[in-house]
């Protein structure tokens, strides 16, 4: 019965050890995809303020272009079409492939053409995906941190039964000790062997 409850004890003291050991490197995993996404979100919303900016630009700009087109001062209007950003040349010309002023059908602005692609704000979208990609991993490794810690407490059950089960005179109840000790100790390792290992 004493090689029993030392094999116990024994198997309890790594179980402890490693659930321990790995909690804490998924509690690291946790912290550093929460700090990943923290900061991916931040560099997102510097895009996207950064690609407001410049969506604001070019439609101050056509506006102005299209202002002077229409009053007919072409001079004015090239200087607006020079300070036109790249991005949204094959926008304004595709707008205009579509002849606006005189095809009531034609799309209304060239911001609504699909060839319009302002860089910030789709990297915006890109850093935003990113940070949800790093909440969901941070929010896996908090579970897989928890159930560690769930087989830590179970293995200090088996502890607990394994240290007091020699201090019972009665023979049965030694055993019976043991038994739930044994019992708690399986349990422990079947939670073990279906966590992911880091």
């Amino acid at each position: 019965m004493e090689l029993v409850a030392t094999l116990l004890l024994a198997l309890a003291t790594l179980g402890i050890a490693w659930s321990g050991y790995q909690g804490a490197r998924w509690s690291g995993k946790q912290a550093q995809e929460y700090a990943d996404s923290n900061g991916a979100r931040a560099h997102a919303n510097r895009a996207a303020t950064a690609g407001a900016q410049d969506r604001t630009q070019d439609l101050l700009n056509f506006n102005r272009w299209l202002e002077v087109t229409t009053d007919g001062n072409q001079e004015l209007a090239d200087l607006y079409r020079r300070r036109f950003r790249p991005e949204f040349i094959p926008a304004f010309e595709a707008w205009l492939a579509g002849d606006p002023l005189h095809n009531e059908s034609a799309v209304s602005s060239p911001l609504l053409e699909p060839q319009y692609h302002p860089a910030n704000l789709e990297r915006s979208e890109r850093l935003d995906d990113q940070g949800d990609k790093h909440f969901d991993e941070a929010r896996k490794a908090t579970e897989h941190t928890d159930n560690y810690v769930l087989t830590t407490v179970f293995f200090a059950t088996v502890l607990f039964f394994a240290g007091i089960s020699m201090r019972f005179v009665w023979q049965s109840m030694r055993i019976t000790v043991l038994v739930l000790g044994g019992l708690a100790l399986v349990y422990a390792v079947v939670l073990l062997a279906r966590l992911p290992i880091l």
